[in-house]
C-alpha cells in the first residue's frame, strides 16, 4: 500500500480510481476485469482510493459513516487480486484540479497509468467530465481510457443502498449487496458487567468512530479474534466463535443515550480485554426494546440463544 508521492520508478499499469466503500459486489466485478485487463496487457494492476472521505473536505460539517475505514477497504481491495493499492490524500488542492491536470501529472507522470478504467458513474477532476471527454483527455496524454463493463446483477448495488439497509436493520439485505457479511471491528473494552450477573457475559466493542453502526437490535453474529496487526490468525474460520450481539442503549437498565455494542460468545470463557475482534453480522433477531425487569430481560436473552442456536444448526 502506497500514499501519493513522485514515483518515476513506477511501473506501468492499468489503474481505476474511486472511494470504493465497502468493496461491494459492483466494486468487486470492476476489480475483477481490472486484474484481467492488466493480465491482458502485461501490465500491473493498480486502485487509486482515498485515505479519508472526499466529504470531509468538500462539506466539513458533514461527518460520512463508512462502511469500511481505510484498513479495512484496504484488506478487502487487496483480496480481490490487485496487485498495488494507492492511497491518495483528498485535500482541497487535489480537489481542485482539474480531469486533464490529475491524469497528466498524478496518473501519468507519477504513477505510470496506461490505461485506465472508469466505471459507469465513475468522475474525478472538479470539472467533471463525461466517459467521452475523459477518453479525449486520455489521447492527448498516451491513456487510453475504457469504459467498465456493467455487472448484470449490479442493479440497485451501492454504497449508498448498502448502508441505508444497516441502517433499517436489514442486514441480510446489505450482505447480499455486498458479497461478504457486513462486520464490526473493535478493542474490547470494560463494560458494566450487567451481562454477567445474569448469566450472559459479553465483550463491549469499541470501534473505528465513523464507521457505520447498523440499527439497534440483537444480532446473531460470528466472532473472529484479530491479531495486533489487525488480520485473522491462522486457522481462519477454525478460531470462530458464535454468538449473539446487542447494539443499542441498554434501556432496561437505564443507562441514557449512551450506545453500545455488546457480544456474548456461546461456550467462550475467557478474558478479551484489550483484545480485537471482528464480528460479522448474519441475521437480525428482533429491535432493542425496554423490559419491566431484569428477570424478564434475562427469559428473552434465553430466547434469543435459543432462536441463534436454532439458526446455526
Amino acid at each position: 500500500m502506497e500514499r501519493l508521492n513522485p514515483r518515476p520508478s513506477a511501473l506501468p499499469c492499468v489503474a481505476t480510481i474511486g472511494s470504493f466503500d465497502g468493496v461491494h459486489r459492483g466494486h468487486q466485478f470492476v476489480m475483477e476485469q481490472l486484474v484481467g485487463l492488466a493480465r491482458q496487457r502485461g501490465l500491473a494492476s493498480r486502485v487509486f482510493t482515498f485515505a479519508n472521505h472526499p466529504l470531509q473536505v468538500l462539506q466539513p460539517d458533514v461527518h460520512p459513516l463508512l462502511l469500511t475505514p481505510t484498513e479495512e477497504k484496504v484488506e478487502l481491495l487487496r483480496q480481490t487480486g490487485i496487485d498495488q493499492i494507492t492511497l491518495l490524500d483528498f485535500t482541497p488542492e487535489l480537489a481542485q484540479m482539474t480531469a486533464h491536470d490529475f491524469m497528466r501529472s498524478v496518473l501519468k507522470e507519477q504513477w505510470g497509468v496506461q490505461v485506465l478504467m472508469m466505471g459507469y458513474d465513475n468522475h474525478f477532476g472538479h470539472d467533471h467530465k463525461s466517459m467521452a471527454d475523459y477518453r479525449k483527455e486520455g489521447e492527448t496524454l498516451g491513456i487510453e481510457v475504457v469504459g467498465c463493463q456493467e455487472c448484470a446483477a449490479e442493479e440497485g448495488i451501492s454504497s449508498t443502498a448498502i448502508r441505508q439497509a444497516l441502517l433499517d436493520g436489514r442486514v441480510e439485505k446489505a450482505n447480499t449487496l455486498l458479497g461478504y457479511p457486513y462486520f464490526l471491528q473493535g478493542t474490547v473494552v470494560a463494560g458494566f458487567q450487567n451481562g454477567r450477573r445474569m448469566g450472559y457475559p459479553t465483550a463491549n466493542l469499541q470501534v473505528y468512530p465513523q464507521k457505520l453502526i447498523p440499527q439497534n437490535g440483537v444480532y446473531l453474529v460470528k466472532c473472529f479474534p484479530m491479531t495486533s496487526k489487525g488480520e485473522m490468525p491462522t486457522g481462519g474460520t477454525a478460531c470462530a466463535w458464535d454468538g449473539m450481539l446487542n447494539i443499542g442503549t441498554r434501556p432496561t437498565l437505564h443507562n441514557g443515550q449512551q450506545r453500545s455494542i455488546e457480544v456474548h460468545l456461546f461456550g467462550f470463557d475467557g478474558d478479551l480485554y484489550g483484545k480485537t475482534l471482528r464480528i460479522q453480522l448474519l441475521q437480525h433477531l428482533r429491535g432493542e426494546r425496554e423490559f419491566r425487569s431484569l428477570d424478564e430481560l434475562k427469559v428473552q436473552l434465553e430466547e434469543d440463544e435459543k432462536r441463534c442456536k436454532q439458526l446455526i444448526t
